[in-house]
């Protein structure tokens, strides 16, 4: 991944490549790298005046708010981009000691913005640089699984969770049977494709309300007709399916 900016009253840009690829880089860290490219750069000129930066990522504006003046975090623990982070703190806390002025300006993305395209086109310079910046390993566990024939890596996150918890619940399956283990293995049929079908919104409100009243036994399905007494058997009588 590449990080690049583009400085409008000299007209030239500059750019790097980000380290750490092997833990997985988010968008956010491309932002910062551009950010502080930008404000090494406003550092090295001889005539020191205020800066306004151009940022189209809302994310980066938000993250580096909790260390802006006393800031409301004391760490930087957890934060999977301090190590950028903590330079672009330095060099505006050298800023502000100096009483120079740094403005941040959240502009719309992909919108024409010819300031953006410029550093974007920066950005991807910076993804084949040999100017590598912050590559310092930070020793978390990575994680690697094979998708549809991909393969993938990637330090904890919610997509590793979420793919951790889909395996295990595989396996334990596997040596459950019952109704709910029957129709969680059977093809086309899960609970993700419940939650698709009860979200469409093309689908009739009642349709996707009386699946819901099922899921929750607010109302009687067949394995709740059968533990009443009701039903003798709770395969469906158009599938003959449980």
């Amino acid at each position: 991944m590449g990080a690049g900016s583009f400085k409008l009253d000299e007209n030239r840009g500059g750019c790097c490549q980000l380290g750490r690829g092997e833990e997985g880089n988010s968008s956010n860290r491309a932002e910062l790298g551009a950010a502080c490219l930008a404000l090494e750069d406003a550092k090295r000129k001889q005539d020191r005046k205020r800066t306004i930066l151009l940022s189209d990522s809302a994310c980066f504006l938000s993250s580096s708010q909790k260390w802006i003046g006393e800031g409301k975090s004391f760490s930087m623990h957890g934060n999977p981009d301090a190590d950028i982070m903590r330079d672009i703190v330095q060099l505006l806390r050298e800023r502000i000691e100096q009483g120079l002025l740094t403005i941040f300006i959240k502009i719309k993305a992909h919108r024409g913005d010819p300031l953006n395209e410029l550093a974007d086109r920066w950005a991807d310079e910076g993804r084949q640089s040999e100017n590598i910046r912050w590559s310092l390993p930070t020793y978390r566990p990575i994680f690697y699984w094979t998708d549809n024939g991909t393969t993938h890596r990637s330090p904890m996150n919610p997509t590793v969770k979420k793919t951790i918890d889909l395996q295990v619940s595989q396996q334990q399956l596997k040596i459950h049977t019952g109704s709910t283990a029957n129709f969680l293995t059977r093809e086309d049929n899960s609970r993700d494709l419940l939650g698709k079908f009860h979200k469409d919104r093309s689908v009739w409100i009642r349709a996707r309300r009386r699946v819901l009243q099922c899921l929750s036994y607010q109302f009687p399905c067949a394995l709740q007709l059968k533990q009443w007494g009701i039903l003798n058997d709770v395969k469906c009588r158009l599938c003959e399916k449980y």
